[in-house]
């Protein structure tokens, strides 16, 4: 995370969990195409899932851990902000068994093709249904309220508790938030990283990342 650490609340922040929650869109509706031509089971699209499945877990670890109990201490006393963070958790509790559906409706090699392509079909219109939901409440109500509430020193040292937890993974989390997305999207991101960093993802991040060919089918 020294990634975001040295920029702005809302060039840093603003532009790490609205590109997460972009990726993660983008390779729903990438899963929903495969499993439409029957390639749930390819092999790299049970990598990218598995990507998709860990970039999740980070992100509501990000938030669940770090940035949600910051914002409830602010808001303390204050009911209706209060129930917004609360609908949030509940997302993140309905989001676990609809991923676990997914998992399961992907391992599902011994229903025959229809009958799997199937069941996974549904399993991540159900999952892509109920992210969407929770990333338009988040978008719309929890996120404007973390950026009212939360002075500038709350994000630095919010950035600060996030380093040591995230550091590993921007490798990876770099590249896939620019995999695919436009120009203009891939320049705002990109300028919110230190110029360091920028160099690496195009020398060493972006080869290896394509290299995998996640969601290839």
């Amino acid at each position: 995370m020294e990634t975001f650490a040295v920029q702005p609340r809302d060039t840093a922040w603003h532009t790490l969990l609205y590109a997460a929650h972009h990726a993660f869109r983008r390779d729903l509706d990438r899963l929903a195409a495969a499993a439409a031509a029957g390639k749930g089971q390819a092999s790299h699209v049970r990598a990218g899932w598995e990507n998709l499945k860990e970039q999740i877990r980070l992100h509501q670890e990000l938030e669940d851990g770090w940035l949600w109990p910051r914002v409830e201490r602010a808001v303390r006393g204050h009911r209706a902000e209060r129930a917004v963070l609360e609908e949030l958790r509940s997302d993140h509790a309905r989001l676990a068994p609809l991923i676990a559906r997914v998992d399961a409706a992907m391992g599902d090699t011994g229903a025959g093709d229809a009958g799997a392509g199937g069941d996974l079909r549904a399993a991540v219109r159900e999952l892509s249904e109920a992210l969407e939901r929770h990333l338009r409440h988040e978008e719309a109500s929890a996120l404007p309220l973390a950026r009212s509430v939360l002075a500038e020193a709350e994000w630095v040292a919010l950035a600060a508790e996030a380093r040591g937890r995230c550091e590993a993974g921007t490798p990876l989390f770099v590249p896939w938030v620019v995999d695919g997305i436009g120009p203009v999207e891939r320049s705002r991101f990109l300028t919110a990283l230190p110029k360091p960093l920028r160099e690496l993802n195009r020398v060493t991040w972006e080869p290896r990342y394509r290299k995998r060919r996640l969601w290839s089918i």
